[in-house]
């Protein structure tokens, strides 16, 4: 039987199984071949996503796929691949539970996304909160919500100060988005506490490059810094975090403050397990790859140059490097969710092309633009040369990521949350003993008081 293994579930990964394994239904049916999908968790995230899931626009679990019920023709192993050693087609798998295992193979498809990339800067690993992953979404709107009882309650001037400023650093979608989103919730959750006032809440966004949203083109961008601006956040462009500890803020523009929230979006990194490879890796520590997506050496950036193949190898997405062959001014396809789509069923068509014998296609695109949004009924949009600002660009954000979440069910329960939502106040319940787990209980049978023993979801 021939293997295919898929290694991780994000965009390129869920979706080059999803069409792989229609593709290949009747081979994996004779049990000529096993599709395998290989992931640290049993669901796929929908990223974009993730920002209204921290404001509370959408349930944690629509913004989430669970794999065993949508790729039904795949087999599902869940752990982290530690190790890939290509040359002997075999890798490493680490389960939740027990020893490490070895799986071996045919064809891999390394797609495991990028992580966070964190700089050296004194605290930042200790106070700041990435926003990756619904774990991090969910967290984060606890962390903001709880913000709120705590300077309610609170007879310390500073402690209350410092609950009520909120930082986010990297002014790209990540950055931009979660600002938007949250900000909007604060505006609205304040009115729910008469001791506070609305002009105590401080919002910061900071960005090392000139400009905010680059993805939606200068004017866009523009617009969305001025409308950001106007709802009272404070944006310091060509800045940079300088150091974090205690919560103490310090930009190197020379400002600081006290923050009990940092939400660190600036940029992305491939993902470590490729440094546990054999496969080519370039010096930005991306995998290789040409435009038909095959792991390959010696491919020139903006062509169509096919270099040394590394057979029965194929990456894609945000840990790939492949070449940007269209008319936008980038040498290399840009970590995003419109090139891992797009990419998945190009590398899907290709690996069963290359099953049955047949020519590969490259990977080509035109851009088509980007939207973002901003809160509620507000937005940004670009798209197709065609410019939209506010409510008719947040519509546009919507049904253009409600078009692309998988599964017409999950497509259903979105849409219910948008409709619920519209006709009902924003929900500002925070559910900080999630975060707490057993501690109550093992307060309980330790003998001591479960409230002095719970520690601070923040």
């Amino acid at each position: 039987m021939k293997r295919i293994v898929v290694i991780g579930a994000g965009h390129v990964g869920f979706y080059v199984a999803e069409r792989l394994s229609k593709l290949l239904k009747g081979d994996i049916k004779r049990g000529q071949v096993e599709l395998m999908v290989i992931d640290p968790n049993q669901h796929m995230t929908y990223q974009p996503f993730l920002p209204e899931a921290a404001a509370g626009s959408i349930s944690p679990r629509h913004g989430v796929v669970p794999l065993r019920q949508a790729l039904k023709h795949c087999t599902i192993l869940t752990g982290a691949v530690t190790e890939i050693k290509h040359a002997e087609r075999r890798l490493t798998v680490q389960p939740y539970v027990g020893p490490a295992r070895e799986v071996e193979y045919d064809e891999v498809i390394v797609a495991p996304g990028s992580v966070s990339r964190p700089l050296p800067i004194p605290g930042l690993a200790d106070t700041a909160i990435g926003i990756k992953s619904m774990g991090e979404a969910i967290w984060l709107r606890n962390h903001v919500l709880q913000r709120f009882d705590i300077a309610a309650t609170t007879e310390d001037p500073d402690v209350r100060r410092k609950a009520l400023t909120f930082l986010t650093v990297g002014g790209g979608f990540a950055g931009a988005e979660t600002l938007g989103e949250l900000e909007d919730l604060t505006a609205n959750i304040v009115k729910n506490y008469p001791m506070l006032d609305a002009s105590e809440i401080k919002w910061y966004l900071v960005e090392y490059a000139n400009k905010i949203l680059p993805e939606v083109g200068p004017e866009m961008g523009a617009y969305a810094a001025r409308e950001l601006t106007k709802r009272g956040v404070d944006i310091r462009l060509g800045t940079t975090l300088k150091s974090c500890e205690g919560g103490h803020v310090v930009l190197t523009d020379g400002e600081e403050f006290d923050s009990d929230t940092i939400i660190w979006t600036a940029g992305v990194m491939p993902h470590p397990l490729l440094k546990q490879t054999d496969l080519p890796i370039g010096p930005r520590g991306h995998l290789e790859c040409n435009t038909r997506l095959q792991v390959a050496t010696g491919v020139e950036a903006g062509k169509h140059t096919v270099g040394e193949v590394v057979e029965g190898a194929w990456g894609a997405g945000d840990s790939a490097q492949v070449p940007d062959t269209s008319d936008f001014p980038m040498d290399w396809c840009t970590p995003s969710a419109q090139h891992a789509v797009r990419q998945a069923k190009t590398l899907a068509d290709n690996v069963y092309r290359s099953h049955v014998g047949r020519e590969l296609t490259p990977y080509e695109h035109k851009y088509i633009g980007s939207v973002a949004g901003l809160g509620l009924y507000k937005g940004v949009a670009n798209t197709y040369g065609f410019k939209a600002k506010g409510l008719l660009a947040w519509l546009m954000h919507r049904g253009y990521h409600l078009s692309r979440v998988p599964g017409t069910g999950r497509k259903g329960r979105v849409l219910a949350d948008w409709i619920v939502g519209f006709f009902t106040k924003r929900e500002m319940v925070q559910l900080g003993e999630i975060q707490a787990g057993r501690e109550p209980f093992e307060a309980i049978a330790a003998g001591t008081d479960p409230a002095r023993a719970a520690k601070s979801v923040g």
